[in-house]
């Protein structure tokens, strides 16, 4: 479990396959730390660690993986959001995440705000997610609040520290992301749907 708020920016230094799977190379500040099978989410999905070498750790994404998330899309090079599971001793900023991705979105638009960036993402609706006004909304693994609900997409406003401190700075329009919609949202609407 998570809680949405990234701890560090990890760098993909290389990719293998076998197979189907993908196996992740990875470079970050938090390399040394981590064990073998230890939980950690990027960009919001939750995979394996399973092999650490001094700065560098691996992880192996498989076919399932690969077909629900934006895993596919990664290239060595590319940025990842890093957060390792939550310590239930402790306050959770963010809210609470499973790092099991929903479905992928498309980012339609990029606006700077002037101190603020505002992005909005598209959705496929008809999977049966939705977001609402000044709900919780993980993108990449980055808890955020929705600041515009529309049927198949959202507005999220970025503040320059989580600009900065997130690979936001990467998305462009046409970009793809990583969504993990609100838990409490998806029992309520799984509970309506059975109701009628």
């Amino acid at each position: 479990m998570f809680t949405g708020i990234i701890e560090a920016l990890a760098e993909i230094v290389a990719i293998e396959t076998e197979g189907t799977n993908f196996h992740f190379r990875l470079r970050s500040p938090i390399s040394s730390e981590l064990k073998i099978d230890q939980s950690l989410a990027h960009n919001g999905v939750c995979l394996t660690v399973t092999s650490v070498n001094e700065d560098t750790y691996t992880v192996t994404a498989i076919d399932e993986t690969l077909q629900k998330t934006n895993l596919g899309d990664w290239q060595v090079g590319n940025k990842v959001n890093l957060e390792r599971s939550m310590l239930m001793n402790g306050r959770i900023d963010g809210h609470i995440v499973q790092g099991h991705v929903d479905q992928v979105a498309l980012c339609t638009s990029v606006i700077d705000e002037g101190g603020s960036w505002r992005f909005t993402f598209e959705y496929d609706s008809q999977v049966g997610n939705i977001t609402v006004e000044k709900g919780s909304i993980c993108v990449n693994g980055v808890s955020l609040t929705v600041v515009n609900s529309q049927i198949d997409g959202f507005s999220v406003a970025i503040i320059p520290y989580t600009y900065e401190h997130t690979n936001f700075s990467q998305i462009k329009v046409g970009s793809r992301v990583n969504l993990e919609f609100d838990i409490l949202g998806k029992y309520v609407q799984k509970i309506m749907s059975l109701s009628k």
